[in-house]
């Protein structure tokens, strides 16, 4: 690692820490991201033509971009002798393996926690999965898939028309349960000195968003139904169309609220009404409360809502397009959008890691790398001598970015 990087993630909490990452798409590289993100040395392996990721279209367009940051590409063949024994080598001074392969990929490779631990007990082997042990274990899954598997797209969709939340969320939580377990191996390793196997997975990880509904059908004693058809426990608690054509999301969810909303609007006699006196009272009219709530609103335009639910302590959201993020205030406050480069030569704010731990600065140290773009520097690092790196790369055993 260059000077200026590793004085870059010297004081990161998981500064010394060194990460192989065998990972594409989301779920393997979201936990990568997030322990690179924290100080770690996040080497990611990938073949000569690079991880498929990297040539991915449509809705996938942008992820590579997004989820490799900050860490360094050793690019090998794991296919040859050559280049299992590099591997091998640089496991040796390794502290966590991630992987998010079809089961049995990496054992295949000669690279499975069994090859891997025989060459650095206290190697801990993370495997990022679609299930774990079990009955479906098996089974390729993809974050769609156990959404529908689970329940989530049930209860995300209208009844009769299950919907895929609009984001990878489980690909991301399955990548951030890695890290929690990796984190705590890590731990348990200063007191054994040995490593360990841990597996995240996406079904399960789905299984854990769905506690709320399944204990709630304990309680009620009845199945619940998809949020959008949900019992709801406050009467205004939705989006509303705004005079300009656009929306707002208005919570009055305490009596405090619906005071501060009336008075406001110069609405005493909603006040004075005894249907709508309790927040319980409420929910029992909203068929009545809905639609005077609805033509307040209906009269003003999103922005002067905005700053008066602001400024009376209402809690409030605009209804927001991703692309507006790129310049919302609390985003780009002190610093938290980082200036991330795609191909073509555009360059993008997004989101850095979402925490704030004491004075730690986690910011951009390296853009997404190119394919093999570390691989000879990590090479040296092991102790190979330039002509030696520049012979592997001839026969096709790593690329290395000229």
């Amino acid at each position: 690692m260059s000077d200026r990087h590793t004085a870059a993630a010297a004081a990161l909490p998981l500064s010394g820490v060194r990460v192989l990452e065998f990972c594409h798409t989301i779920m393997g590289p979201s936990a990568g991201l997030i322990l690179a993100d924290l100080g770690a040395d996040v080497i990611k392996i990938e073949p000569a033509n690079g991880d498929p990721t990297r040539r991915r279209i449509g809705f996938a367009a942008g992820f590579f971009a997004t989820f490799n940051r900050n860490k360094r590409s050793f690019a090998v063949d794991l296919k040859s002798a050559e280049g299992r024994a590099l591997l091998y080598r640089l496991a040796g001074s390794a502290d966590v393996v991630l992987e998010n392969f079809a089961p049995g990929t990496m054992e295949r490779l000669g690279c499975g926690y069994d090859d891997l631990s025989q060459k650095n007990p206290r190697l801990i082997y993370c495997a990022l999965k679609g299930f774990l042990s079990g009955p479906y274990e098996h089974r390729p899954a993809l974050d769609e898939v156990v959404q529908f598997m689970a329940g989530l797209a049930y209860m995300t969709g209208p009844p009769g028309q299950p919907l895929r939340a609009g984001s990878s969320v489980i690909d991301i939580m399955g990548g951030m349960f890695a890290v929690i377990g990796v984190q705590a191996a890590l731990r348990e390793r200063e007191r054994t000195g040995r490593g360990q196997t841990i597996k995240s997975a996406l079904f399960e990880s789905t299984a854990f968003l769905m506690m709320q509904h399944m204990a709630g059908e304990v309680v009620t004693g009845r199945p619940l139904p998809p949020m959008p058809a949900r019992e709801g426990a406050w009467a205004i608690y939705e989006p509303f169309a705004t005079a300009d054509g656009e929306q707002i999301f208005v919570g009055l969810t305490s009596n405090g609220q619906w005071q501060r909303f009336c008075e406001q609007f110069g609405r005493r006699d909603l006040l004075d009404n005894s249907a709508y006196r309790t927040n319980e009272d409420r929910v029992r009219a909203r068929a009545t409360l809905h639609p005077i709530v609805a033509a307040i609103i209906a009269g003003h335009k999103q922005a002067e809502l905005a700053e008066l639910f602001d400024r009376i302590d209402i809690p409030f959201a605009p209804v927001a397009k991703p692309g507006d993020l790129f310049d919302d205030p609390q985003l780009n406050a002190q610093g938290r959008m980082l200036e991330i480069d795609f191909p073509g030569g555009v360059r993008a704010k997004l989101p850095r890691l979402p925490i704030e731990i004491g004075e730690h600065d986690f910011a951009l140290r390296r853009q997404a790398p190119a394919i093999g773009e570390h691989t000879a520097e990590i090479l040296a690092e092991l102790g190979f001598a330039r002509h030696e790196i520049a012979a592997l790369a001839t026969r096709g055993v790593v690329a290395v970015k000229e």
